[in-house]
């Protein structure tokens, strides 16, 4: 198994649960699904085992969007916020 995405809504809210190993490849599933989406939006990355950096920069993107990105492992928050600040740092420049 690449990758899952399951969909559960209470009403007011929206959660992807995301499972396995995400590469650049499931991000157009990933941006159509958010897409189609109104209200508050979660990306539930509890079982998610590996990402690549093209994830973890969408990922970053979400969160500045205002897509909660929550149950995230410690190694791709920790590379998200690296990338917010080289991000940062880059548009100082």
């Amino acid at each position: 198994m690449l990758f899952k995405i399951q969909r559960s809504s209470n009403g007011k809210s929206v959660v992807f649960t995301v499972s396995g190993r995400v590469k650049a490849a499931a991000l157009t599933e990933l941006q159509k699904l958010l897409k189609g989406e109104a209200g508050d939006i979660a990306l539930d990355l509890k079982n998610v085992k590996l990402v690549d950096r093209d994830v973890v920069i969408f990922l970053a993107s979400c969160e500045a969007t205002g897509v909660k990105v929550a149950n995230c492992p410690r190694y791709i928050r920790e590379w998200i916020e690296k990338e917010m600040t080289q991000s940062e740092e880059r548009q100082v420049v």
